[in-house]
């Protein structure tokens, strides 16, 4: 079951097992195994402010929370082969980036803020979004998202001879569409009112399903 997404690679076996040495293989495969199984991942939907203004918007599943006191977010954003990505660049600029959660309704739109556009072009736009200013952090996010992490930056981290830098956000702010309801006597959102996409290999994403509660031992 391939589905275009590559070739498999070629690893030891046995009849129980593959095998793979991770230093063996291309960038490619190693790209695809790995978001082919630390999967569902969250997307950070990333809202900046670029030269002269300009919005920018664009997705990132390197995304994860790191802390919560203070509450903390994580973003690894790559590079291209001409320098850091738009993102990168606006975040140092301005200190500052919203995380917009993206829904199920937003999956379709979210993906055209995935292209591959030169810096002066406004994703907002080419997606029919708007970009609305953050009152609380030097960014602006998007309009109608239900959920916004509003971040400064708190930490910048070299990972290595990776293509990637990975930026610490501080949230200092919270959006929350009034709609949406909070869990009876607790402080969280209600999954099944969110309806939060997680990303997958290739083209894929996992959308809202069935959820299992399990209550912990002891």
């Amino acid at each position: 079951m391939n589905k275009g997404y590559g070739k498999s690679p070629s690893p030891k076996s046995d009849d129980a097992v593959r095998s793979i040495d991770t230093g063996e293989i291309s960038a490619s495969e190693r790209y695809q195994l790995l978001t082919s199984l630390v999967v569902p991942r969250p997307i950070g939907w990333i809202s900046t402010w670029g030269s002269g203004d300009t919005p920018n918007l664009a997705p990132f599943s390197y995304f994860s929370a790191l802390s919560h006191t203070p509450i903390l977010v994580g973003v690894s954003v790559g590079h291209r082969s001409t320098g850091p990505k738009d993102t990168l660049i606006n975040i140092r600029e301005r200190l500052a980036f919203c995380a917009n959660v993206v829904t199920a309704s937003q999956l379709d739109v979210m993906n055209l803020t995935s292209a591959e556009v030169e810096a002066a072009v406004d994703e907002f736009e080419l997606a029919g979004l708007k970009a609305e200013p953050s009152d609380r952090v030097d960014a602006p996010y998007v309009e109608g998202c239900p959920a916004v992490l509003e971040c400064v930056l708190e930490q910048e981290v070299t990972l290595g001879a990776a293509p990637n830098t990975l930026v610490i956000g501080r949230v200092i702010g919270i959006r929350l569409d009034a709609s949406l309801p909070l869990i009876k006597g607790r402080s969280e959102v209600d999954p099944e009112a969110l309806l939060p996409v997680g990303r997958l290999s290739g083209i894929g994403y996992a959308m809202p399903g069935d959820i299992r509660k399990i209550a912990r031992p002891g």
